[in-house]
């Protein structure tokens, strides 16, 4: 194994016996682990993410809601809708799921990048939703981004970046028309 390290790597001596790395073989192995664990982690987080919102699109907002920290903070696009604003803590954020599951949307996760170590994590998200109504026909369809900030797993802050934020308005005016 020795024989496969730069020289640089395997010539620090250990002292008092306990065989401490240099810090060059500590790089290198924190680096090898990144580029092994990034892809997995990455893989982990959409398999987790699409199971989430498969349960949203049924109904179900605890599994996305179990996500998020206490004092969690969601940003929504402002405008004439019933989800516009700041959405800050759990219970806040409950709501806006509530409605949010009431309205009928439905998504789906697309594409997701992860970067960042677990204590200061960034993950980006494609979210295409669409509502219809009872007979079938599309209300409401979107693109979005979102973007959140995780801490050890927890989404600190959430904000979402709709590809066209008059669909929403227009989607929340037809809902009210139908009484929803």
């Amino acid at each position: 194994m020795d024989r496969l390290l730069p020289e640089m790597v395997r010539s620090t001596p250990t002292t008092g016996g306990r065989g401490r790395r240099s810090p060059a073989l500590a790089a290198a192995l924190s680096a090898t682990a990144a580029l092994v664990l990034r892809p997995l982690v990455t893989r982990a987080a959409l398999l987790k993410l699409r199971r989430d919102v498969r349960a949203l699109n049924e109904g179900d907002y605890g599994p996305v809601l179990c996500n998020y920290a206490q004092d969690a903070v969601l940003r929504f696009n402002d405008g004439e809708h019933r989800w516009a604003g700041e959405h800050r803590g759990k219970h806040a954020i409950e709501e806006f799921l509530r409605q949010f599951v009431a309205a009928g949307l439905r998504g789906r996760i697309t594409e997701l990048f992860v970067c960042g170590p677990p204590w200061r994590m960034t993950l980006l998200a494609r979210y295409d939703d669409e509502a219809h109504d009872p007979a079938g026909a599309q209300l409401y369809s979107n693109r979005t981004v979102l973007l959140a900030r995780l801490r050890w797993g927890r989404i600190v802050l959430h904000e979402d970046f709709y590809e066209d934020t008059r669909r929403i308005e227009a989607f929340d005016a037809r809902l009210r028309e139908l009484g929803r």
